[in-house]
């Protein structure tokens, strides 16, 4: 196994996802690392020495930074920092949110900019080895001076106090770190504000966001092949020439994905068999074709929209992997200058503006997809599918007018890309002054990295919901001429669920079908990766 390296500068957005994802990895604290925490430390202890003001550490916090304290005062003074903050609401952060956040935390102390004890990113990384996870409550934290609320649960439970899940139960910190042998960390000065001055609870969504969007954006394009396959689609808009002379690089490489979908299919065909099923004129002054050359904007234009989906997450990713090996606390100490620095790299600026951007284009998604899903149920534009995609009947069967196929998903297809369009708006811009009017501007970053949490998988519900239904609407239309890449999605699908043949529940499929996005199985099935 492959260790993932703490050291400040090389975590990769993979190494935090395989880590929150899968906890048995072997975490390495690094020599060079473990020396620059050091040093950064005796520079502070230092500094302490010599009676000057020392925001955080030899003084109050935020407004209080008028008041000097003694510096035999100053380990209490993190202990109470720690304890005063303990007042976050809301459901608990999940475990995988909760693993990322220690591993994030640890490696950007890990810097050696902080001030802090080396056993404080040691212990981090102890609770990572053992699946040990602080509870945290989701609300609380503005995102201006680090995550404060919910990242106090981190350090409370470091300290040995608070709640913890470890082996399925709930226990007190301090008892599990002691069947695990360990000792809670005795906070020095600045080690409660070294940890809970910081961006990483906010990252830890972000990463995690992010890394489930660009799977959706392979996903969208397969709804769309198949959505092309079940309306009998003109598959030349995807043409490269098309999108060679607008070239943003997303928009050529959704189009070049959906061309590689549907090579081979005899349903959505190329623009120049699309005009040649049409009858010539032949002398008469008009005429109406019998197929469409040009299909609906959410079929033509799917790769603008994705195109802007993969875009966005370039420059998302590049963002988020300089905020996970940043020093995003205050003060910061540089022992080669023999100096400390207060600033306010606590500001989650970048997360916010990432994840209001992502949060758009995701909502985008779920929009494109449920448009394509009102082509597939509806008779007057499914291009000779049956309403609703009901089973065909013959026309004095005992079931004909009984059933009403997927009427009801795509009700609920409709409500939940509303959930995701309503929570897309920015949060950057509803900035609270709090704190006294220290805190004046403040980034609302965690509150935009859990709204994009929640799009992210309010469209995979929708993908999952459209999925069921382009493969339905095929089965109706007639497997034998979807391209090979397409129809290996369809066995997917129809291995985890059947064909609708009559009305019933189908929140199950939904979830089936959810799982199986998730788990990455559609993309692998059609041969498409993230990569594409």
């Amino acid at each position: 196994m492959t260790p993932v390296v703490v050291d400040g500068n090389s975590l990769s957005l993979a190494d935090v996802v395989s880590v929150a994802r899968d906890s048995a990895k072997e975490l390495l604290f690094s020599e060079t690392a473990q020396k620059a925490v050091g040093e950064s430390r005796e520079l502070k202890l230092r500094l302490i020495s010599t009676g000057r003001p020392i925001y955080g550490v030899t003084t109050g916090f935020g407004d209080s930074v008028t008041t000097q304290i003694a510096p035999a005062k100053a380990a209490q003074l993190q202990r109470n920092m720690i304890r005063y903050h303990l007042n976050g609401t809301g459901p608990l952060a999940p475990d995988e949110v909760v693993r990322a956040t220690l591993l994030i935390r640890a490696n950007c102390l890990a810097r050696g900019n902080s001030g802090i004890q080396p056993a404080v990113v040691e212990r981090l990384l102890d609770l990572l080895r053992h699946d040990v996870l602080p509870q945290i409550p989701e609300r609380g934290s503005v995102g201006a001076s680090g995550d404060l609320v919910p990242l106090c649960y981190v350090a409370s439970a470091l300290i040995g106090e608070g709640q913890v899940t470890f082996r399925g139960r709930t226990h007190e910190a301090g008892e599990a770190l002691a069947q695990l042998g360990l000792n809670p960390v005795v906070p020095e000065a600045k080690d409660g504000l070294g940890l809970i001055n910081g961006t990483s609870f906010s990252a830890a969504f972000a990463v995690l966001a992010a890394h489930d969007a660009r799977q959706l954006a392979v996903t969208a394009d397969i709804c769309t092949a198949l959505a092309s396959e079940a309306l009998l689609g003109n598959r030349g808009h995807y043409a490269a020439f098309i999108h060679e002379q607008r070239p943003h690089p997303g928009q050529r490489a959704s189009a070049a994905l959906l061309t590689e979908l549907l090579d081979g299919s005899g349903l959505s065909l190329p623009h120049n068999q699309v005009v040649d099923l049409n009858d010539p004129l032949e002398g008469r002054g008009h005429g109406k074709l019998r197929r469409s050359i040009q299909d609906r904007y959410s079929l033509r234009c799917a790769p603008h929209v994705n195109g802007v989906l993969r875009d966005t997450l370039e420059w998302v990713d590049r963002w988020l992997e300089t905020e996970i090996n940043a020093s995003t606390d205050n003060p910061l100490f540089d022992a080669g200058a023999d100096d400390v620095h207060s600033g306010g790299n606590f500001y989650a600026g970048h997360v916010v503006q990432a994840m209001d951007s992502l949060k758009v284009a995701v909502a985008n998604i779920a929009d494109l997809l449920d448009r394509q899903l009102e082509l597939l149920v509806d008779e007057k534009f499914n291009n000779g599918l049956t309403p609703n995609l009901i089973p065909r009947f013959e026309d004095d069967s005992w079931e004909g007018g009984l059933h009403h196929g997927f009427k009801g998903m795509q009700l609920a297809c409709s409500a939940i890309t509303a959930e995701a369009l309503k929570t897309s708006n920015p949060t950057s811009v509803f900035s609270r002054s709090t704190e006294a009017h220290n805190q004046d501007k403040v980034s609302m970053a965690p509150i935009a990295a859990r709204d994009a949490r929640n799009i992210v998988g309010l469209t995979r519900e929708v993908t999952a919901i459209h999925l069921l239904a382009a493969c339905q609407a095929l089965d109706l239309r007639g497997t034998e001429e979807m391209s090979p890449r397409t129809r290996a999605v369809h066995e997917l699908v129809r291995s985890a669920v059947p064909f609708v043949d009559s009305d019933r529940r189908m929140d199950q499929d939904i979830a089936a079908v959810v799982e199986l996005i998730r788990t990455g199985a559609v993309a692998e099935a059609a041969g498409a990766t993230s990569a594409n």
